[in-house]
């Protein structure tokens, strides 16, 4: 039984390095709330009640998808297609096919956004790679109507992002639960980061603009990696509970 994600894809790397998932889910979280289906967050309240807690629950679902065997990932798409299912069932209702695609395509859109923002764009040869193992996973959760290709999901993510983003009360009310989890400088900073990852139709919606000297200071990431400073960097940005969760997402430390 082969891997479900070669030991030298640039999927690993980018799952592998807890900078890069913060990054992710960082991104992620500014778009998440401005998604039309965002209600079904609060059907649960495990979101707005804990999204740090669930940024890591959701993380460590991925590291089980992208770094075992083929029939372990699926097992763990089965696990997670049942759990959507159950909510489904409670709530009378299905979740929408385009609200499954707006997410698959948040964590491929992220994904390349972090790692540009940190290293360098990826190659196109990375690209169509990346977009490979997200159909895949999508396929493996039963998401209908993927795109072939990277460059047809590509012209599909704008569609999503013109036709399923609007600020509502659940925007505002993750934006609250935001701050109350990660303290006003914190949350400060996540803005600044949003800024610089999400696209533009995000940083209109939720008015957006990175400082002058943030970008600058993306750049000298490389030398915090190299100077072994990346756990002091964690402890100053994260609250110092969640550092031991962080650090066990660590897998490939450096790209």
């Amino acid at each position: 039984m082969g891997n479900f994600v070669a030991e030298n894809s640039i999927v690993r790397t980018i799952w592998g390095n807890s900078d890069l998932v913060l990054l992710v889910f960082a991104g992620s979280a500014a778009e998440f709330a401005l998604n039309r289906a965002v209600d079904w967050l609060f059907f649960t309240n495990q979101l707005p009640q804990d999204p740090i807690g669930r940024l890591f629950s959701t993380a460590l679902f991925a590291q089980e998808i992208v770094f075992v065997d083929e029939a372990t990932a699926q097992g763990t798409l089965d696990r997670i297609t049942a759990i959507h299912g159950a909510v489904e069932q409670e709530r009378g209702r299905r979740i929408p096919d385009w609200a499954y695609r707006d997410v698959l395509y948040m964590l491929i859109d992220y994904s390349e956004r972090a790692y540009r923002l940190l290293y360098r764009p990826l190659k196109p040869r990375e690209q169509e790679e990346l977009y490979e193992v997200y159909r895949r996973v999508g396929e493996g959760l039963r998401i209908p109507d993927l795109p072939a290709s990277y460059a047809e999901w590509q012209a599909d993510r704008r569609l999503h992002l013109e036709r399923d983003l609007a600020y509502s009360q659940h925007t505002a009310k993750l934006y609250e639960q935001y701050r109350a989890h990660l303290g006003p400088w914190r949350y400060a900073l996540l803005l600044q980061v949003q800024a610089l990852l999400a696209p533009a139709e995000v940083c209109q919606w939720l008015k957006l603009s990175p400082a002058p000297l943030l970008v600058p200071a993306t750049w000298l990431y490389g030398v915090y990696d190299q100077l072994q400073l990346r756990p002091l960097i964690q402890w100053l940005l994260l609250p110092s509970r969640y550092l031991d969760q962080v650090r066990q997402l660590d897998r490939t430390v450096s790209a």
